[in-house]
């Protein structure tokens, strides 16, 4: 024990920078903070398409296949359908995932500057296998986002597996953004684009 004690003496810097390592390793918390210094520097944003004068074959809008149903709190669904004329944010997440948690102060920042906007619907689909632990993650973290959950399959236009992945749709109901991975939601850039859209007509 005594030669630890020395050996801990003579090498702090080194013990600290395992322990820091090991804490990473196993907490989705640390994990996350790590994840958001990455994404606070931009170099990880998203970007939304400038709208076509042409219309590309991939940029015409989703088949009534193609789209999905959530279901919200209050026992409510909606499909993606019935949002035409809006613009919608989508974003799926999990609890359990440090990415998620990493963007996620940026999109309830997000949230927060637009949810006055009739004309923007924000659909953040937790993807938990038990909700319960999705509702208690936001309610420990105070976010106020709207809380939703898949009614059905999602087909893999919106998404692929992949964790977090948000997609942007225009007013038409075209795929105006699609971002696998995690992103800062709260840049003025980002702000400017969903405004582009949402004076489009």
């Amino acid at each position: 024990m005594e030669k630890f004690k020395i050996w801990l003496r003579k090498n702090w810097s080194t013990a600290l920078l395992v322990s820091i390592f090991i804490v990473l390793l196993v907490s989705p918390d640390a994990k996350a903070w790590l994840m958001r210094q990455i994404i606070s520097t931009g170099l990880m944003n998203s970007k939304i398409e400038e709208k076509e004068t042409e219309p590309a074959v991939e940029s015409t809008p989703l088949s009534s296949t193609e789209n999905f149903s959530v279901r919200n709190d209050k026992g409510e669904i909606i499909n993606t359908s019935d949002l035409k004329g809006k613009v919608v944010f989508i974003n799926f997440w999990a609890s359990w995932c440090p990415p998620c948690r990493a963007e996620f102060p940026s999109i309830q920042t997000f949230y927060d500057r637009f949810k006055s906007n009739k004309d923007l619907v924000f659909l953040t689909v937790n993807l938990d296998e038990q909700t319960a632990l999705g509702k208690m993650y936001l309610e420990k973290e105070q976010f106020t986002v709207p809380f939703l959950v898949a009614e059905g399959s999602i087909p893999t236009a919106f998404f692929n597996g992949s964790l977090p992945t948000t997609v942007v749709l225009d007013r038409s109901g075209k795929i105006r953004m699609h971002h696998a991975g995690m992103a800062d939601y709260s840049k003025e850039s980002f702000y400017q684009e969903i405004n582009q859209l949402l004076n489009e007509k």
